[in-house]
């Protein structure tokens, strides 16, 4: 298991240092020293998850591992703004420049999708002749639904291969990073738009400002800019430290968007909840003068629960250790009994949970996916097989650890098969239980 990294609680303050190189000699991770939200340097490192590789560095072959890099994956907190957040940053073009996630493959996924162009066509009164861009828009199947509507589409994508993928279906795209510039530019030559989405994708920035500073460029006065974002809240309460990995830079809470979103000139005029990826908040944000009253509700309800404060998020990293420790027990003891634990899902956040858990071959030895671009991989850092999902039923394994929890119910009525051959599931969020 990873040591943690040894440096202080809070960033150095004056630095903003390169730390890691590609095999160019290029630069590629350098620490932050202020809140990228408010600019504050009040900075707090609450958790420490280890040197991890990234995410989705999926290796093609076990000896890829001599060349593994591995950066310190740390969270941090303000305590001006309380937004929760990586100090570490690395290259966007080495995240994003290629891509294995695609957000087609899950059913869950589907409905999510056409519940959400329904919502904003509906709420937005969306005619023939107004314009739809999604930022980060992936193979485009979000943007599809928008398509059946009959409006115009348009993609932001910065994967040249899922920006490819959304093209060869008839989603055009423009393959290229979103910041300020790009928002001026794509109104200069598409037109106001009037609605703007983010979905899973501001969390992955960097300059969050100039990020909804182009945005509120591209759409019309009457317009909105829709984000969707893994809410911190569900985060802290059931222990979803797994969902902290070096894509995902920030960790929004309701006050910490309503703040963001005053510096840029909008103001939150909506959130609603959604179960996907273990709780999200989708939210709203208009020209306007002031939050509207369901934001202002659940910014409250936040600083009664304490969500804001430096306490509570240094009392989830003293959770997340503990269930380190009860998920290690429970798969030790099952390999001491010759069980046999697969995995399900490869996603980021289960090698977030793998690396920091220790959970190598020896646990789990195989686990399965759908994503035809995982499959024949091995996990970043501890090297587990990627196999096609019908190993379950070849291999037939005692147990499957869902390291996709959050597509749990899913993924157990998909393999209801197996589990009429006596399978069983490890459910590991919010703490380890057999389904």
């Amino acid at each position: 298991m990873s040591a943690p990294s040894p440096r202080t609680s809070t960033p150095e303050q004056g630095t903003s240092r390169w730390q890691a190189t590609d095999g160019r000699g290029t630069s590629v991770h350098h620490l932050r020293t202020t809140c990228r939200a408010c600019t504050q340097a009040t900075l707090h490192r609450v958790l420490q998850l280890g040197n991890q590789p990234l995410a989705n560095a999926f290796l093609r072959s076990s000896d890829d591992a001599r060349h593994e890099s591995r950066f310190p994956l740390e969270l941090y907190f303000c305590t001006t703004c309380s937004l929760v957040q990586l100090a570490d940053v690395i290259d966007p073009e080495v995240l994003f420049g290629e891509y294995i996630y695609v957000t087609g493959t899950s059913s869950t996924m589907a409905l999510h999708n056409q519940e959400y162009a329904r919502t904003v066509r509906d709420r937005l009164t969306l005619g023939p002749g107004d314009l739809v861009v999604e930022v980060a828009s992936n193979d485009g199947s979000l943007l599809g639904c928008f398509k059946e509507f009959g409006g115009r589409i348009l993609g932001v994508e910065p994967a040249r291969n899922i920006a490819a993928l959304a093209a060869s279906r008839g989603i055009p795209t423009v393959n290229r990073f979103f910041d300020e510039g790009a928002g001026h530019e794509l109104r200069s030559t598409h037109g106001a738009a009037r609605a703007v989405i983010g979905n899973n994708v501001l969390a992955h920035v960097d300059d969050t400002q100039g990020f909804l500073r182009g945005a509120a460029a591209l759409i019309a006065d009457d317009g909105a800019v829709i984000v969707e974002v893994p809410y911190a809240r569900e985060m802290l309460l059931n222990c979803e430290y797994d969902t902290i990995y070096h894509e995902h830079l920030c960790y929004f809470s309701v006050t910490a968007l309503a703040h963001l979103a005053q510096r840029v000139g909008l103001a939150v005029d909506d959130v609603q909840e959604r179960e996907v990826h273990g709780g999200t908040i989708r939210v709203w944000m208009r020209k306007q003068p002031a939050h509207g009253a369901r934001a202002r509700e659940m910014m409250a309800t936040e600083a009664a629960n304490g969500l804001s404060t430096l306490a509570a998020w240094e009392e989830f990293a003293r959770r997340a250790a503990e269930h380190r420790r009860s998920l290690r027990l429970m798969l030790e003891e099952l390999h001491g009994r010759g069980k046999v634990v697969a995995g399900y899902g490869a996603p980021a956040k289960g090698n977030t949970m793998l690396n920091y858990c220790g959970i190598d071959p020896t646990l789990v030895p195989y686990t399965v996916d759908r994503n035809p671009l995982k499959v024949g991989t091995y996990t970043p850092g501890m090297h587990i097989p990627v196999l096609d999902v019908k190993t379950l039923l070849d291999r037939a394994p005692d147990f499957v650890l869902i390291l996709a929890w959050n597509f749990a119910d899913e993924i157990m009525e998909q393999q209801q098969a197996y589990r009429d051959r006596g399978g069983r599931f490890i459910i590991p969020i919010p703490s380890p239980r057999i389904a």
